[in-house]
Protein backbone atom coordinates (compact mmCIF):
# COMPACT_ATOMS: atom_id res chain seq x y z
CA UNK A 1 0.00 0.00 0.00
CA UNK A 2 1.03 3.41 -1.21
CA UNK A 3 0.44 5.93 1.37
CA UNK A 4 0.02 9.34 -0.16
CA UNK A 5 -3.04 10.41 2.66
CA UNK A 6 -1.24 12.90 4.48
CA UNK A 7 2.63 14.58 5.47
CA UNK A 8 2.63 13.15 8.82
CA UNK A 9 2.28 9.69 8.00
CA UNK A 10 6.32 8.94 8.80
CA UNK A 11 7.83 8.97 12.58
CA UNK A 12 10.81 11.86 12.06
CA UNK A 13 13.96 12.30 10.04
CA UNK A 14 16.80 9.82 10.90
CA UNK A 15 18.82 13.11 12.63
CA UNK A 16 16.10 13.92 15.05
CA UNK A 17 15.98 10.12 16.08
CA UNK A 18 19.87 9.92 16.06
CA UNK A 19 19.83 13.42 18.16
CA UNK A 20 17.18 12.36 20.96
CA UNK A 21 19.23 8.97 21.15
CA UNK A 22 22.21 11.03 21.96
CA UNK A 23 20.67 13.44 24.24
CA UNK A 24 18.83 10.55 26.16
CA UNK A 25 20.98 9.91 29.08
CA UNK A 26 21.44 13.19 29.92
CA UNK A 27 20.25 14.85 32.88
CA UNK A 28 18.10 18.22 31.72
CA UNK A 29 16.00 20.88 33.72
CA UNK A 30 12.18 20.36 32.44
CA UNK A 31 9.86 22.51 31.01
CA UNK A 32 11.71 23.59 28.27
CA UNK A 33 14.31 25.21 30.45
CA UNK A 34 16.89 23.09 29.21
CA UNK A 35 20.12 24.17 26.78
CA UNK A 36 18.76 22.71 23.54
CA UNK A 37 15.46 23.95 23.80
CA UNK A 38 17.22 27.24 24.53
CA UNK A 39 19.10 26.84 21.52
CA UNK A 40 16.07 25.88 18.91
CA UNK A 41 14.79 29.35 20.09
CA UNK A 42 17.83 31.54 19.72
CA UNK A 43 18.21 29.98 15.75
CA UNK A 44 14.42 30.35 15.39
CA UNK A 45 15.47 34.06 16.09
CA UNK A 46 18.05 33.54 13.31
CA UNK A 47 15.86 32.01 10.87
CA UNK A 48 12.97 35.02 11.13
CA UNK A 49 16.02 38.28 11.67
CA UNK A 50 14.39 39.47 14.72
CA UNK A 51 16.64 38.32 18.33
CA UNK A 52 13.72 40.06 20.40
CA UNK A 53 11.12 37.59 19.19
CA UNK A 54 9.36 35.29 21.80
CA UNK A 55 9.29 31.77 20.80
CA UNK A 56 7.64 28.71 22.82
CA UNK A 57 7.47 25.15 21.44
CA UNK A 58 4.12 23.31 21.98
CA UNK A 59 3.11 19.35 21.02
CA UNK A 60 0.41 19.83 18.47
CA UNK A 61 -1.04 22.25 15.86
CA UNK A 62 -4.83 22.16 16.90
CA UNK A 63 -2.95 22.90 20.54
CA UNK A 64 -1.26 25.63 19.41
CA UNK A 65 -4.84 27.54 17.54
CA UNK A 66 -6.20 27.07 20.40
CA UNK A 67 -3.55 28.53 22.88
CA UNK A 68 -2.76 31.30 20.97
CA UNK A 69 -6.58 32.35 20.08
CA UNK A 70 -7.93 31.60 23.25
CA UNK A 71 -5.30 33.60 24.81
CA UNK A 72 -5.13 36.62 22.96
CA UNK A 73 -8.81 37.21 22.58
CA UNK A 74 -11.06 38.85 25.29
CA UNK A 75 -14.00 36.69 26.10
CA UNK A 76 -16.65 38.85 23.91
CA UNK A 77 -14.75 38.28 20.66
CA UNK A 78 -13.66 35.73 17.70
CA UNK A 79 -11.50 34.96 15.35
CA UNK A 80 -12.03 35.88 11.70
CA UNK A 81 -11.42 32.74 9.08
CA UNK A 82 -12.21 31.71 5.68
CA UNK A 83 -14.84 29.12 5.91
CA UNK A 84 -11.87 26.20 4.60
CA UNK A 85 -9.73 27.99 7.83
CA UNK A 86 -8.34 24.49 9.42
CA UNK A 87 -9.19 26.43 13.00
CA UNK A 88 -13.16 26.27 11.34
CA UNK A 89 -13.35 23.23 9.57
CA UNK A 90 -10.93 20.68 11.09
CA UNK A 91 -10.30 21.01 14.47
CA UNK A 92 -13.32 20.07 16.15
CA UNK A 93 -14.66 23.06 17.81
CA UNK A 94 -11.98 23.19 19.75
CA UNK A 95 -11.81 27.17 19.20
CA UNK A 96 -15.37 27.13 20.03
CA UNK A 97 -14.86 25.10 23.02
CA UNK A 98 -12.69 27.90 24.57
CA UNK A 99 -15.83 30.12 24.72
CA UNK A 100 -14.53 31.86 21.26
CA UNK A 101 -16.51 31.95 17.84
CA UNK A 102 -15.00 31.13 14.50
CA UNK A 103 -16.31 33.96 12.74
CA UNK A 104 -15.99 33.10 8.89
CA UNK A 105 -15.63 34.89 5.48
CA UNK A 106 -15.96 33.53 1.77
CA UNK A 107 -12.56 31.35 0.68
CA UNK A 108 -11.18 32.13 -2.40
CA UNK A 109 -9.22 28.91 -3.24
CA UNK A 110 -8.64 28.33 0.56
CA UNK A 111 -7.52 32.25 1.15
CA UNK A 112 -8.92 35.10 2.49
CA UNK A 113 -9.60 38.40 0.89
CA UNK A 114 -8.04 41.59 2.24
CA UNK A 115 -11.14 43.90 1.26
CA UNK A 116 -13.45 41.23 2.27
CA UNK A 117 -12.18 41.10 5.66
CA UNK A 118 -11.97 45.15 6.01
CA UNK A 119 -15.33 44.96 4.29
CA UNK A 120 -16.89 42.65 7.29
CA UNK A 121 -15.20 44.29 10.11
CA UNK A 122 -16.39 47.69 8.61
CA UNK A 123 -19.73 46.23 8.99
CA UNK A 124 -19.46 44.50 12.35
CA UNK A 125 -19.08 48.29 13.68
CA UNK A 126 -21.72 49.49 11.15
CA UNK A 127 -23.96 47.48 12.97
CA UNK A 128 -26.27 49.54 15.55
CA UNK A 129 -26.25 46.34 17.83
CA UNK A 130 -23.34 45.26 17.21
CA UNK A 131 -22.84 45.37 21.50
CA UNK A 132 -24.65 42.32 20.94
CA UNK A 133 -22.54 40.49 18.55
CA UNK A 134 -19.33 38.61 18.80
CA UNK A 135 -16.51 41.08 18.24
CA UNK A 136 -13.92 40.55 15.44
CA UNK A 137 -10.52 39.94 17.63
CA UNK A 138 -8.55 38.16 14.98
CA UNK A 139 -7.53 37.17 11.91
CA UNK A 140 -6.33 33.64 11.27
CA UNK A 141 -5.01 32.96 7.96
CA UNK A 142 -3.01 29.18 7.08
CA UNK A 143 0.22 29.55 4.43
CA UNK A 144 -0.18 27.41 2.69
CA UNK A 145 -3.85 27.16 2.93
CA UNK A 146 -6.26 24.03 2.98
CA UNK A 147 -6.03 24.10 -0.21
CA UNK A 148 -2.01 24.06 -0.71
CA UNK A 149 -1.80 27.68 -2.18
CA UNK A 150 0.59 30.48 -1.31
CA UNK A 151 -0.26 33.95 -0.07
CA UNK A 152 1.91 36.45 -1.87
CA UNK A 153 4.00 39.24 -0.02
CA UNK A 154 1.29 41.79 -1.58
CA UNK A 155 -1.95 39.46 -0.47
CA UNK A 156 -0.66 38.84 3.28
CA UNK A 157 0.44 42.47 3.52
CA UNK A 158 -2.86 43.94 2.43
CA UNK A 159 -4.26 41.75 5.20
CA UNK A 160 -1.95 42.77 8.09
CA UNK A 161 -2.68 46.38 7.43
CA UNK A 162 -6.31 45.69 7.37
CA UNK A 163 -5.27 44.03 10.69
CA UNK A 164 -3.47 47.03 12.32
CA UNK A 165 -6.01 49.70 10.96
CA UNK A 166 -9.03 47.89 12.94
CA UNK A 167 -5.85 46.91 16.09
CA UNK A 168 -6.42 43.00 15.88
CA UNK A 169 -3.90 40.33 15.83
CA UNK A 170 -3.01 39.11 12.42
CA UNK A 171 -2.12 35.09 13.48
CA UNK A 172 -0.55 32.65 10.60
CA UNK A 173 -0.86 28.84 10.91
CA UNK A 174 2.21 27.66 9.56
CA UNK A 175 1.58 23.88 10.16
CA UNK A 176 2.83 23.27 6.70
CA UNK A 177 4.92 26.09 6.53
CA UNK A 178 8.53 24.75 5.61
CA UNK A 179 6.67 23.77 2.35
CA UNK A 180 5.67 26.98 1.76
CA UNK A 181 8.88 28.18 2.08
CA UNK A 182 10.05 25.63 -0.11
CA UNK A 183 7.89 26.87 -3.17
CA UNK A 184 9.90 28.33 -6.10
CA UNK A 185 6.79 30.06 -6.73
CA UNK A 186 6.65 31.57 -3.28
CA UNK A 187 7.91 35.37 -2.53
CA UNK A 188 7.39 35.27 1.31
CA UNK A 189 9.99 34.83 3.62
CA UNK A 190 10.12 33.92 7.20
CA UNK A 191 11.72 37.21 7.75
CA UNK A 192 9.04 38.88 5.74
CA UNK A 193 5.88 36.93 7.49
CA UNK A 194 7.59 38.22 11.02
CA UNK A 195 7.29 41.57 10.15
CA UNK A 196 3.75 40.84 8.69
CA UNK A 197 2.10 38.85 11.41
CA UNK A 198 1.72 39.45 14.95
CA UNK A 199 2.15 35.33 15.74
CA UNK A 200 2.31 32.83 13.56
CA UNK A 201 4.33 29.27 13.48
CA UNK A 202 6.60 27.09 12.37
CA UNK A 203 5.04 23.42 11.65
CA UNK A 204 7.15 20.57 12.88
CA UNK A 205 4.62 17.83 12.93
CA UNK A 206 4.23 17.85 9.13
CA UNK A 207 7.55 18.97 8.64
CA UNK A 208 9.91 16.20 9.94
CA UNK A 209 9.35 16.02 13.75
CA UNK A 210 7.78 13.50 15.90
CA UNK A 211 5.74 16.47 17.07
CA UNK A 212 5.96 19.80 17.63
CA UNK A 213 5.02 23.46 16.77
CA UNK A 214 7.24 26.59 17.44
CA UNK A 215 4.88 29.31 18.50
CA UNK A 216 6.84 32.85 17.30
CA UNK A 217 5.43 36.76 19.08
CA UNK A 218 7.60 38.45 16.84
CA UNK A 219 6.69 41.72 19.16
CA UNK A 220 5.55 40.30 22.69
CA UNK A 221 3.95 37.43 23.88
CA UNK A 222 0.80 38.07 25.98
CA UNK A 223 1.35 38.00 29.38
CA UNK A 224 1.81 34.65 30.91
CA UNK A 225 1.69 33.03 27.52
CA UNK A 226 3.38 30.00 29.34
CA UNK A 227 1.04 29.48 32.36
CA UNK A 228 -1.65 29.67 29.98
CA UNK A 229 0.24 27.01 27.99
CA UNK A 230 0.65 24.94 31.05
CA UNK A 231 -3.07 25.55 32.21
CA UNK A 232 -4.49 23.85 28.72
CA UNK A 233 -2.29 20.94 30.11
CA UNK A 234 0.48 21.40 26.40
CA UNK A 235 3.50 22.45 28.72
CA UNK A 236 5.92 18.88 28.38
CA UNK A 237 7.43 18.64 31.44
CA UNK A 238 10.03 16.61 29.06
CA UNK A 239 10.20 19.36 27.09
CA UNK A 240 13.41 18.82 26.23
CA UNK A 241 11.87 16.71 23.53
CA UNK A 242 10.60 19.71 21.93
CA UNK A 243 13.91 21.53 21.89
CA UNK A 244 15.93 18.72 20.52
CA UNK A 245 13.75 18.30 17.64
CA UNK A 246 14.23 22.19 16.57
CA UNK A 247 17.31 22.57 17.57
CA UNK A 248 18.16 19.80 14.48
CA UNK A 249 15.92 21.01 12.51
CA UNK A 250 17.21 24.39 12.36
CA UNK A 251 20.67 23.58 11.97
CA UNK A 252 22.63 23.32 8.58
CA UNK A 253 19.61 24.41 6.40
CA UNK A 254 17.71 21.01 7.36
CA UNK A 255 14.08 22.47 7.84
CA UNK A 256 14.15 23.83 4.07
CA UNK A 257 16.03 20.80 3.18
CA UNK A 258 13.87 18.11 3.53
CA UNK A 259 10.96 20.34 3.14
CA UNK A 260 11.95 20.86 -0.30
CA UNK A 261 12.14 17.23 -1.12
CA UNK A 262 8.53 17.37 -0.71
CA UNK A 263 7.71 19.75 -3.20
CA UNK A 264 9.98 18.33 -5.75
CA UNK A 265 7.84 15.01 -5.35
CA UNK A 266 4.57 16.82 -5.34
CA UNK A 267 5.54 18.43 -9.11
CA UNK A 268 6.87 15.22 -10.28
CA UNK A 269 3.40 13.69 -9.29
CA UNK A 270 1.72 17.33 -10.70
CA UNK A 271 3.88 16.70 -14.31
CA UNK A 272 2.13 12.74 -14.17
CA UNK A 273 -1.19 13.91 -13.07
CA UNK A 274 -1.58 16.27 -15.84
CA UNK A 275 -0.31 14.17 -18.75
CA UNK A 276 -2.51 11.21 -18.04
CA UNK A 277 -5.25 13.64 -17.92
CA UNK A 278 -6.45 13.81 -14.43
CA UNK A 279 -8.53 17.11 -14.02
CA UNK A 280 -6.53 19.14 -11.10
CA UNK A 281 -9.33 20.58 -8.77
CA UNK A 282 -6.75 23.41 -7.92
CA UNK A 283 -3.35 24.30 -9.05
CA UNK A 284 -1.44 23.75 -6.26
CA UNK A 285 2.27 24.48 -5.83
CA UNK A 286 2.41 22.83 -2.82
CA UNK A 287 3.03 19.40 -1.40
CA UNK A 288 -1.13 18.89 -1.45
CA UNK A 289 -2.00 17.77 -4.98
CA UNK A 290 -6.08 17.68 -5.34
CA UNK A 291 -7.72 15.83 -8.06
CA UNK A 292 -11.24 15.19 -9.09
CA UNK A 293 -11.88 11.77 -9.47
CA UNK A 294 -15.50 9.23 -10.15
CA UNK A 295 -16.49 6.67 -8.03
CA UNK A 296 -14.53 4.25 -10.53
CA UNK A 297 -11.07 5.95 -10.06
CA UNK A 298 -11.42 6.01 -6.62
CA UNK A 299 -12.20 2.46 -6.12
CA UNK A 300 -9.24 1.51 -8.25
CA UNK A 301 -7.12 3.80 -6.92
CA UNK A 302 -8.00 2.85 -2.92
CA UNK A 303 -6.93 -0.80 -3.69
CA UNK A 304 -3.06 0.32 -4.09
CA UNK A 305 -3.22 3.88 -2.56
CA UNK A 306 -4.06 5.41 -0.02
CA UNK A 307 -5.56 8.98 -0.60
CA UNK A 308 -7.57 12.08 1.44
CA UNK A 309 -11.04 12.64 1.00
CA UNK A 310 -11.08 16.04 0.33
CA UNK A 311 -14.92 17.07 -0.65
CA UNK A 312 -17.85 15.76 -2.70
CA UNK A 313 -18.56 17.06 -5.87
CA UNK A 314 -21.44 15.36 -6.55
CA UNK A 315 -22.86 11.61 -6.79
CA UNK A 316 -20.13 10.45 -8.85
CA UNK A 317 -17.15 12.88 -8.37
CA UNK A 318 -15.02 13.43 -5.04
CA UNK A 319 -12.15 15.56 -5.06
CA UNK A 320 -9.10 13.61 -2.90
CA UNK A 321 -6.08 14.68 -2.00
CA UNK A 322 -2.49 13.29 -2.84
CA UNK A 323 0.08 14.78 -0.05
CA UNK A 324 4.27 14.27 -0.34
CA UNK A 325 6.38 14.54 2.65
CA UNK A 326 9.65 15.09 3.72
CA UNK A 327 10.55 11.26 3.40
CA UNK A 328 8.24 10.81 -0.14
CA UNK A 329 10.68 8.67 -2.58
CA UNK A 330 10.94 8.42 -5.60
CA UNK A 331 10.42 5.23 -5.90
CA UNK A 332 6.95 5.95 -4.24
CA UNK A 333 5.98 8.91 -6.62
CA UNK A 334 6.87 6.09 -9.34
CA UNK A 335 4.80 3.41 -8.16
CA UNK A 336 1.88 5.79 -7.89
CA UNK A 337 2.66 7.09 -11.45
CA UNK A 338 2.25 3.77 -12.74
CA UNK A 339 -1.04 2.88 -10.55
CA UNK A 340 -2.54 6.31 -12.10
Amino acid sequence: MLFFENDYSEGAHPYILRRLLETNMEKLPGYGNDRYTEAAKEKIRCAIGNMDADVFLIAGGTQTNLIVISTMLRRYEGVVSATTGHVNGHEAGAIEYTGHKVLTIPHHDGKMDAAELDGFISGFYGDASHEHMVFPGMAYVSHPTEYGTLYTDAELSAISEVCRRWDIPLFLDGARLGYALACPESDLTLERIAELADVFYIGGTKVGALCGEAVVFPHKAPAHFLTMVKQQGALLAKGRLLGVQFDTLFTDGLYREIAANAIEKAMMLKGALISKGYRLAIDSPTNQQFIVADRETCSRLGKDVRYGFWERIDDEHTVIRLATSWATSSEDVGKLIDIL
